[in-house]
């Protein structure tokens, strides 16, 4: 399908997008590291996601961030680089915190595209979600699988296309049922790097996370012991 039978042409400038980010409030983040990350564990998922968060204001293609959660901590960091913060309503799971954002998104700039994408991609580099999200441009609805295979990093939506995230085990699965267009792309591998557990930030490290991921990780003797 051509860009002109998707309403693009090109003389038309890129599609800009507004994302939503889901922080979890820290006493319940990452508790898969906790064996590994130690009492380092909050302060760990505050530098991830602010490593997240300051990357995706670096993407030439993105308005705006918006970050759901209830957590004053890194409610007053994130807002500090540069989020909107909106409380999580209703409270009732991931996705309706993220349609939640999204109408927020919709009922400022309708113009924009509108995605969802994970708070734990510390390695994520503004360039590679450039050329996610201007592929995505062309679908309705699309979506990033994890590195793991059956999960997502990012989904979005068109400007006027239903919002319909459906993160969660098995997302990836639930994501092309829903008629979501899979972007398998060369050279986004730090768009789908999302850390869980201790293998998965020794693989963003691999890739190069930002400042604060890095600092936080050097205190980890289960890092610099697999190192």
């Amino acid at each position: 399908m051509s860009t002109a039978e998707h309403g693009v042409t090109q003389n038309q400038p890129p599609l800009q997008w507004s994302l939503v980010v889901p922080v979890k409030v820290l006493a319940k983040a990452k508790t898969r590291m906790a064996e590994a990350a130690g009492p380092h564990r909050q302060a760990l998922a505050l530098a991830i996601a602010a490593d997240t968060v300051a990357a995706l204001l670096r993407c030439e293609r993105v308005q705006r961030v918006i970050v759901v959660t209830d957590d004053p901590v890194p409610a007053a960091e994130l807002l500090a680089l540069g989020a909107m913060i909106v409380p999580d309503e209703p409270d009732a799971g991931l996705n309706p915190a993220l349609t939640h954002g999204a109408a927020r998104i919709r009922e400022t700039a309708p113009e924009t595209g509108v995605g969802a994408i994970s708070a734990d991609l510390p390695a994520l580099r503004p360039n590679e979600l450039t050329h996610v999200l201007d592929a995505a441009a062309q679908s309705p609805e699309a979506f990033v699988p994890d590195a793991a295979g059956t999960g997502t990093t990012l989904y979005t939506a068109r400007p006027g296309a239903p919002f319909r995230p459906a993160f969660g085990p098995g997302s990836r699965a639930a994501h092309r049922a829903l008629g979501a267009q899979e972007l398998l792309l060369d050279d986004i591998t730090s768009v789908r790097q999302d850390v869980d557990t201790l293998q998965d930030l020794q693989a963003a490290l691999t890739l190069g996370t930002g400042p604060r991921t890095t600092r936080i990780a050097a205190q980890l003797p289960a890092v610099r012991t697999t190192a």
